[in-house]
């Protein structure tokens, strides 16, 4: 349904742009040629986007138990570790990890200062390094 608005509103605009007289006999025709070829353009679009992801998926391989049990242990950590940090480091580090958030972004976000994110973000990063045994 998104497609098709977006594609409908293209072909509007591109009449638009082009000026095209709207009293002539062929309106309707042209119109249905630009929205077909729209739709083709933006179907090739997809499916180039679509091949490049499946390109970048890693390849899925069988995890052996013991590398599976190693995950879990290893998340586990984390999670307690996670747990450990204060809470001003712990906004800040899921704030940057989690939600892609910059650094200036965060500060706006926590009324603090940039610096005060950094020094934040550099123990929260110390603390889960020691903790993960890295």
């Amino acid at each position: 349904m998104e497609v098709a608005t977006d594609i409908a509103q293209e072909t509007f605009m591109k009449i638009w742009e082009k000026q095209i007289d709207t009293e002539t006999k062929n309106i309707k025709g042209l119109i249905f040629k630009i929205a077909g070829d729209l739709f083709v353009s933006n179907y090739r679009r997809q499916k180039v986007m679509l091949n490049f992801k499946l390109s970048l998926a890693p390849k899925v391989e069988s995890q052996s138990p013991e590398d599976s049990m190693q995950f879990k242990e290893l998340e586990n950590k984390y999670e307690s570790a996670l747990i450990k940090l204060s809470e001003k480091q712990r906004v800040v580090f899921l704030m940057s990890r989690m939600d892609n958030m910059k650094y200036h972004e965060i500060a706006n976000a926590v009324g603090i200062s940039i610096k005060a994110v950094e020094k934040r973000m550099k123990l929260a990063l110390l603390y889960l390094k020691k903790e993960l045994d890295y």
